[in-house]
């Protein structure tokens, strides 16, 4: 291709399907190699990417004699819709494989951003409320903190909502988060005295916590993008210590008003049986999946999936072999699960191997080092097993994609920094 114009629209299909993908949380690697795959199959090469948290750069210099055409996207927004990056993937792929043409593809990109949301705003917080039903199993919580957990869960989904169309930080958004997590357990403990404060505030602070962003920075550093990964920790670590203030206000709300909250414990679970264990994971990890707008058809084998990984991690635990070895064996099991699992339901593993993960993820170590440290006790073990658990985590997923996809010889040819399988896009073979 030697006319401008057709270069240029090539690299800003890529670059729009790169800013899809990164938005939806996908590696950095993934995001590269789908980049520089969709400019291939326009007829560009010789294209060059860079990927940070925030830029994506697409480079095109046919050769020294010419100068560069560059391109540079900036991802504003981070809501996750696994539904558009489905469709996004579905397009990307029929390209890759030759069934449609940039133009076509160009069009069905620019359908798929223009539709919107495939469901209400309302649907989705029924989806956070019924996560919160499933954190509150793990937990071991009652049918009373099963509710209270649901109204947490609702009311912090819509809390936030408020506050996120106004442009406010992330920060701010999880601090009021964790405020109405709070208030609901002074609510409880005023009220219903039988009723453990701590484990509503814990099943409504797990959906803030964030370890996802904590698994991303993983996954990052591992396929050697340290800037990105290094990001990524410090937008999980604000939104954490956004929740830990939230937290702190809430419980000196409390105690203005009179109502402490005398049984508080910083992260207290209590014991759950290990089949309401594996239900709560089945549930909290299917709700997350529908509000994060994964196709209705996924939401069976994410429930599934991550009621294996829940598995999975009791019988470690129950062998005595360590939460954090229990982790890792259970993402093992996911990440070769996910792979085989998207396939026959038509989605990108990324759709699967996330909301199939959540349950496991470190944010509740998290909150129990931070909250006891704000207390002035010592969290730092706590700390040190939520970032030994993240490891494990990030680790253990691509461990077991390593086990279960298959890497072709173009992969290497086509992007050297891409060590391992894909999440998003996994490669296609082409006809020749």
């Amino acid at each position: 291709m030697s006319e401008r114009r057709d270069v240029f629209e090539s690299l800003d299909l890529a670059l729009r399907i790169g800013e899809v993908m990164l938005s939806s949380g996908a590696g950095a690697a993934d995001v590269t190699a789908s980049m520089l795959e969709v400019s291939e199959a326009c007829g560009v090469r010789n294209v060059s990417a860079d990927v940070t948290f925030i830029d994506l750069t697409l480079t095109h210099q046919p050769s020294v004699h010419q100068p560069a055409a560059i391109q540079v996207r900036r991802v504003t927004q981070r809501t996750v819709d696994y539904g558009v990056l489905t469709e996004v993937d579905r397009t990307m792929g029929a390209l890759v494989a030759g069934d449609i043409n940039r133009q076509e593809a160009r069009e069905q990109v620019a359908r798929t951003l223009s539709a919107g949301h495939s469901r209400p705003r309302w649907a989705l917080t029924l989806g956070w409320g019924v996560m919160g039903v499933g954190v509150a199993l793990t937990l071991g919580g009652s049918p009373v903190v099963c509710l209270l957990a649901f109204l947490a869960a609702c009311a912090i989904d819509r809390t936030q909502g408020v506050l996120t169309r106004h442009r406010l930080p992330s920060f701010y958004a999880q601090a009021a988060g964790g405020l109405v997590a709070t208030l609901f357990a002074v609510v409880a403990s005023d009220m219903l005295p039988e009723v453990n404060p701590s484990r509503v505030v814990t099943s409504g602070i797990v959906m803030l916590l964030a370890g996802i962003g904590m698994l991303g920075a993983t996954q990052d550093a591992m396929t050697g993008f340290p800037v990105t990964a290094s990001a990524r920790l410090l937008d999980a670590l604000l939104d954490t210590a956004g929740i830990i203030a939230g937290v702190g206000a809430g419980l000196t709300a409390a105690e203005v008003l009179g109502v402490g909250l005398t049984s508080f414990t910083p992260g207290a679970t209590g014991l759950a049986e290990t089949g309401v264990t594996i239900v709560g994971a089945t549930v909290a990890a299917a709700g997350f999946a529908f509000a994060s707008y994964a196709p209705l058809r996924a939401l069976i084998g994410v429930g599934l999936l991550g009621a294996l990984g829940q598995a999975v991690l009791l019988g470690v635990v129950a062998a005595d072999l360590g939460r954090i070895w229990g982790a890792a064996a259970a993402a093992v099991t996911i990440g070769a699960g996910c792979y085989l699992a998207a396939g026959s339901i038509r989605v990108p593993p990324l759709v699967v191997v996330v909301p199939a993960i959540v349950p496991l993820l470190p944010g509740l170590d998290t909150y129990r080092g931070l909250a006891l440290l704000a207390a002035g006790q010592d969290g730092v073990a706590q700390l040190a097993a939520a970032l030994a658990t993240a490891i494990a985590l990030g680790s253990g997923v691509f461990l077991g994609q390593y086990m279960t996809q298959p890497l072709r010889l173009e992969t290497a040819a086509l992007e050297t920094r891409l060590s391992g399988p894909r999440m998003v896009a996994v490669f296609r073979r082409r006809r020749h």
